[in-house]
């Protein structure tokens, strides 16, 4: 999907006001880690370990606001296949995944990111513009979760 610069930044609070709320829903719904879960969050640099919730759902939520939706189905980011989404300190997990390592880890693994980072909008900002412009998988913040994940959990 080719989205211009003004289109990316008047599409950016939505983005982000969408994921505070996904993550809202998750830290009220969702478990915390185990303490495997928790040793791996540590090595990966999460700071908030006691925050990190996890929630189960049959379908990662695709975001209502036609905008939004179009955008995040049309780059891939969120389909009926995503494993997995990481909201901060929210972690969605697909039934099929739940309990998979390898993507606990990677989703762990934009929790650092997120913290490092700064929050919502300086994590989506960069992690959104890197996925429009170069692609996922390939933006260099994805390929930093994949390299942190096959540290952890060796090649696929």
């Amino acid at each position: 999907m080719k989205i211009s610069t003004e289109a990316f930044q008047q599409l950016l609070p939505l983005a982000c006001a969408w994921a505070e709320e996904q993550e809202a829903h998750i830290l009220k719904q969702g478990v915390g880690l185990t303490p495997d879960q928790m040793a791996d969050a540590k090595l990966i640099g999460v700071a908030a370990l006691a925050r990190v919730r996890l929630l189960r759902v049959d379908q990662i939520p695709v975001p209502e606001h036609p905008a939004l939706r179009a955008a995040a189905e049309a780059t891939s980011l969120i389909s009926p296949l995503t494993a997995g989404l990481t909201l901060r300190h929210g972690v969605f997990d697909r039934s099929e995944c739940w309990g998979q390592r390898r993507l606990l880890v990677h989703e762990l693994a934009h929790t650092a990111q997120y913290e490092h980072l700064g929050g919502f909008r300086p994590f989506l900002e960069k992690y959104l513009w890197e996925c429009l412009t170069v692609g996922y998988p390939d933006a260099p913040m994805e390929q930093e979760t994949i390299a942190i994940e096959r540290r952890f959990c060796g090649q696929h």
